[in-house]
C-alpha cells in the first residue's frame, strides 16, 4: 500500500532548484496545451518575451505592471509570515485608490502636487490598511476565517467604487460611458526615465521590508508568531499589537498601490483598474516564499507574462487570457512542489496474518 510520510527539509540550494524546475516544467505543460490547441508553443513563448521585453516601449509597459503587483506580494508578504492568510489585497488596492481621489476631489487644484501627490499616498495607506484591519478584528474578537472576510471584502470594494463610477463621482463630461473624474496633472505622478516614479516607491519598499523582516524585532516577532502563537505568548510579546501592526502595514501598502496604479498607470479611479493584480500578486509572494528580492524577481516575470500575453492577443492572434492559463499552471505545478519538497510516496508492503 501507499503511505504519505514526512521528510527532512530541503537545503536552500535544492529548495531554489526545486522552484527552477517547477517553473521550466509548468511552462513545458503550457507549451503541449497551447500545440494540442493548434498554436506553435515555440513561436508563441519567442513572441510572449518580445512582447514584454521587444522594444522600448514594451520594457516600460511591463516594468508599469510590475509595480502595483510587486507592491501588493510585498504587502501580503508580511501579515503571511505570522499565518494571516489576506486574500483582500485587491479590496485594499481598490480602497487606497479610493482615498488618494477623495483627497485629490476635496483639496483645490491650486495645491501643488509636491504636497498632494504625498498626501494621496498617506491617505491610500491609511484607507488600506483599516480595510485590512476589519478581518483582524473580526479574527481576533469572534475567531472568524480571515481568508473568508478578506475575499468577501474585495467584492464589497469593488461595488463600493462602482457606485461611486456611476453615481457620485461621475464625470458629467463622459457622456458614453460612465467614468470618473480624470486626475490633473498636480494629483499624477511624474516620470522617471520614462515610467511613473512608483518604480522607486517599489524598490524603497522592496529594501525596507527585506530589511524589517530580517533584521529588526519586529520582524523576528511575526516569524515566532507564525509557527507558534503560544510561544509567541510565553516569550511575553504582545499578539494581539503584532497581529494588528502587521495587518495595517500590509494592507497600508496594498493601498499605495492602488493609489500608484490610479494616478500612475490608468490616471483615474475605475472599478476595473486592478485586473485581478491583487490575486496574481498572492501567487507571486507564495512562489517568493516571501522572500522581499525574489519576489521583486517573481513579480517581474509574471509582469513579463502579463504583457507579453497582451502582445500574443495581437500577434497571433491568442486570446489575453492565455498568460492567465500559464500563470494557473505554475501555481499547480508550485503547489505540487511544496509537497513533494515536504513529503514522500513510500510503497509498504501489507502484512500477511
Amino acid at each position: 500500500m501507499l503511505k504519505i510520510q514526512k521528510k527532512q527539509g530541503l537545503t536552500p540550494k535544492q529548495e531554489a532548484l526545486l522552484r527552477i524546475g517547477t517553473v521550466v516544467l509548468a511552462l513545458i505543460c503550457a507549451g503541449i496545451i497551447m500545440g494540442c490547441l493548434g498554436y506553435n508553443p515555440f513561436k508563441m513563448y519567442v513572441q510572449l518575451v518580445k512582447g514584454a521585453l521587444g522594444s522600448k516601449y514594451n520594457i516600460t509597459a511591463t516594468v508599469a505592471k510590475c509595480i502595483p503587483l510587486l507592491i501588493m506580494a510585498l504587502g501580503v508578504s508580511i501579515v503571511f509570515r505570522m499565518k494571516f492568510w489576506n486574500i483582500g489585497a485587491e479590496g485594499q488596492f481598490y480602497m487606497g485608490a479610493f482615498g488618494a481621489t477623495w483627497v485629490w476631489l476635496t483639496l483645490p487644484d491650486s495645491v501643488p502636487g509636491i504636497v498632494m501627490i504625498p498626501l494621496m499616498l498617506l491617505t491610500s495607506f491609511v484607507c488600506g490598511g483599516l480595510w485590512a484591519l476589519v478581518p483582524a478584528i473580526l479574527k481576533h474578537k469572534l475567531d472568524t476565517s480571515e481568508t473568508l472576510v478578506t475575499l468577501m471584502m474585495n467584492y464589497i470594494a469593488v461595488k463600493w467604487i462602482t457606485y461611486l463610477q456611476y453615481g457620485p463621482w461621475k464625470d458629467p463630461a463622459e457622456r458614453n460611458m460612465p467614468k470618473i473624474f480624470k486626475f490633473t496633472d498636480n494629483a499624477t505622478l511624474p516620470k522617471v526615465f520614462g515610467v511613473h516614479i512608483g518604480w522607486i516607491i517599489a524598490l524603497v519598499l522592496v529594501v525596507v521590508i527585506y530589511i524589517l523582516m530580517k533584521y529588526s524585532k519586529f520582524g523576528f516577532e511575526i516569524s515566532v508568531l507564525g509557527e507558534n502563537p503560544q510561544t509567541a505568548r510565553y516569550a511575553g510579546m504582545n499578539v494581539t499589537k503584532i497581529m494588528i501592526i502587521a495587518v495595517l502595514l500590509s494592507g497600508g501598502i496594498c493601498g499605495m498601490a492602488g493609489m500608484i496604479q490610479a494616478t500612475g498607470n490608468e490616471g483615474r479611479l475605475a472599478n476595473d483598474i486592478s485586473a485581478g493584480l491583487g490575486f496574481t500578486a498572492i501567487i507571486a509572494a507564495w512562489l517568493a516564499k516571501l522572500s522581499a528580492p525574489t519576489i521583486l524577481l517573481v513579480s517581474f516575470l509574471f509582469a513579463i507574462l502579463l504583457q507579453g500575453g497582451s502582445f500574443l492577443q495581437v500577434s497571433m492572434q491568442i486570446p489575453a487570457s492565455v498568460s492567465e492559463v500559464i500563470q494557473g499552471i505554475i501555481l499547480f505545478f508550485v503547489l505540487a512542489s511544496e509537497f513533494f519538497a515536504n513529503y514522500k510516496i513510500v510503497y509498504q508492503k501489507k502484512e500477511v496474518r
